[in-house]
C-alpha cells in the first residue's frame, strides 16, 4: 500500500488527548467485544510477530494466505484459496441477512527493517530482477491479525447477527493489481456479491483511535515508468556519448515545476520518482536510464495535468540531450476509495458508543492511494477507515519544537506498537460488521 498516511498535527494532538484523557466507554457492544478480544490476544500477537517476520512480497504471498486460509478452515470458514492469484475468499453463512466483506491485505514491501525488533523481519526475495530486502512497513501484518481476530470475535456472537461473512485476503494492494485481480478472477461471480465492505488500515496516530471520512478518503494513483535512451561510452569522454543519467536527473528536477507552476496550488498534487535504475560502474556512460514513480491527486482535472505535464517534461529533457524519444509509461494504479455516507454514519455512531467521541475522529484525505476502490467501485458500499499504531507520549513529543520526526508507513523504522493496535483493530472491526448486520 502504498501507505496509509493520516495526516497529524491538530488532528494527532485531538487524538492524543483523547488516549491520554478518556477510556472506552462501557457500551453494551463494547462490553462483550472487549473481554472475548483480550482472551484471545495472545494468540493473535504469535500470529502478528510471525507474519512480521516472514513477509512476501505482492503476488508472491504464497506462504501468508496459506497461514491466513489455515485460520479460517480452524474457524468452521468454508476457504478458497488461489483466487486472483494468491488471494484467500473465505465464506461463512449465520443464516439470512447480508453478506458484509472484511478485506486484509497479504504483501509486504521490498525495502529493508531497521526497527531492531527481535521479531525484525531478515528475509530477502527478487524483486525487478534484483535480491532485496522485503518488509511489513506498511502494518499489514497489523491489519492481517485484526482480520482473524475479527472473525474469531463475530463467530464467538455468532448469537447477535444473522448473515454472510465473506473474508476475503487481498494479495499485491502495493502494487494495486490484487483487487482487480481477484475481481477479474469471479470474487463476486463465484461468490456472493457483498452488500457492504469494510477495511482498515494501520497509521502513524496515536494508538488506540480510528480515524474516519465519508467521501473520498485516499488518492487517485498513477504509475509511471520512463525509459531515457542514449548513446553509451567512457565516462572520459563524454562529448563521444549521449549520457541519458544527465537527461534523468533533468527531467527529476524540471517535473516539479509541473506540480509547483501549473497545476492550483490550492489543489492536492505529487509527482515523486521513488527508483532510478541506470549504469554499472563510475567510468561508463550507460545506453539507457529507466525511472520509476507514482503520481497522486484528488480531482480528474488535477490528474489529467499531471500526466499531460510528466510526459511533456519526459519529451522535452530527451530533446535537449539530443537523444531519442523516451519510452514513456503512465498506468493508472488506483481509484481514489470514496467512503458511503449512509454506511459511514451509522459506522461511526456504534463506533463513538464503543470507543468514545474522542477517539474516533474525522480525519482529511488522506494522499496515499488504496486499491479497496476497486471493490467499491464495483458497486458495494463500505468504509476504510484507520487505526493509530504508535505510542501517544511519540505522537506528542514529535509535535513539540525540535521533536523527533514520527516513523510513518514504508519508513524502515516504521512499527507499530501491537497490543492497542490489534485489539483496537479487532473491536472497531467487528463493531462495523456488528452494526452492518444490525436490522434496519
Amino acid at each position: 500500500m502504498r501507505s496509509i498516511i493520516f495526516r497529524l498535527g491538530a488532528v494527532a494532538l485531538a487524538f492524543c488527548s483523547a488516549v491520554v484523557a478518556q477510556a472506552q466507554t462501557n457500551s453494551t457492544l463494547h462490553g462483550r467485544v472487549a473481554p472475548i478480544v483480550s482472551g484471545m490476544y495472545p494468540s493473535l500477537e504469535a500470529l502478528y510477530k510471525d507474519l512480521h517476520a516472514n513477509p512476501e512480497l505482492s503476488s508472491q504471498e504464497v506462504k501468508t494466505a496459506a497461514k491466513m486460509a489455515d485460520e479460517m478452515r480452524k474457524l468452521g470458514f468454508e476457504v478458497t484459496e488461489k483466487i486472483g492469484g494468491t488471494g484467500v475468499v473465505a465464506i461463512y453463512k449465520n443464516g439470512a441477512g447480508p453478506t458484509v466483506l472484511v478485506r486484509t491485505e497479504l504483501d509486504a514491501l521490498p525495502m529493508e527493517e531497521k526497527t531492531g525488533l527481535p521479531y525484525a523481519s531478515k528475509a530477502k526475495a527478487q524483486s525487478n530482477g534484483r535480491e532485496t530486502f522485503v518488509a511489513h512497513s506498511c502494518g499489514h501484518d497489523i491489519h492481517m491479525a485484526s482480520w482473524v481476530g475479527t472473525a474469531r470475535t463475530l463467530l464467538a456472537m455468532k448469537d447477535q447477527w444473522k448473515g454472510t461473512l465473506m473474508f476475503v485476503a487481498q494479495p499485491a494492494e502495493e502494487t494495486a493489481s490484487g483487487a482487480k485481480a481477484m475481481i477479474n478472477d469471479g470474487l463476486f461471480t463465484r461468490f456472493p456479491k457483498p452488500d457492504f465492505a469494510f477495511a482498515l488500515h494501520a497509521s502513524p496516530a496515536p494508538y488506540g483511535t480510528i480515524g474516519y471520512r465519508a467521501g473520498a478518503i485516499t488518492s487517485n494513483q498513477d504509475s509511471l515508468e520512463i525509459t531515457f535512451k542514449g548513446r553509451g561510452g567512457h565516462g572520459s569522454t563524454p562529448d563521444k556519448t549521449i549520457d541519458p543519467i544527465a537527461i534523468a536527473a533533468r527531467f527529476i528536477t524540471d517535473v516539479q515545476t509541473v506540480v509547483s507552476r501549473e497545476k492550483d496550488p490550492a489543489e492536492f498534487g505529487v509527482v515523486t520518482v521513488g527508483a532510478i535504475q541506470g549504469g554499472t560502474v563510475g567510468n561508463i556512460i550507460p545506453d539507457t536510464v529507466v525511472l520509476r514513480g507514482t503520481i497522486r491527486s484528488y480531482k480528474p482535472e488535477v490528474r489529467e495535468k499531471l500526466l499531460a505535464g510528466v510526459r511533456r517534461t519526459a519529451n522535452a529533457s530527451a530533446m535537449m540531450g539530443g537523444a531519442p524519444e523516451p519510452v514513456v509509461t503512465l498506468v493508472a494504479a488506483g481509484a481514489a476509495v470514496v467512503n458511503d455516507e449512509a454506511v459511514v454514519g451509522r459506522t461511526v455512531a456504534a463506533l463513538k458508543r464503543s470507543f468514545g467521541d474522542l477517539q474516533v475522529v474525522q480525519v482529511p484525505p488522506n494522499p496515499a492511494s488504496e486499491d479497496f476502490s476497486e471493490f467499491l467501485d464495483a458497486g458495494v458500499p463500505g468504509m476504510f477507515f484507520s487505526i493509530g499504531g504508535l505510542s501517544p507520549d511519540e505522537v506528542l513529543a514529535s509535535m513539540k519544537p525540535g521533536g523527533k520526526p514520527l516513523p510513518v508507513n514504508h519508513s524502515p523504522f516504521f512499527a507499530p506498537v501491537p497490543e492497542p493496535s490489534i485489539k483496537t483493530g479487532v473491536e472497531a472491526m467487528s463493531v462495523a460488521v456488528l452494526t452492518a448486520m444490525a436490522p434496519r
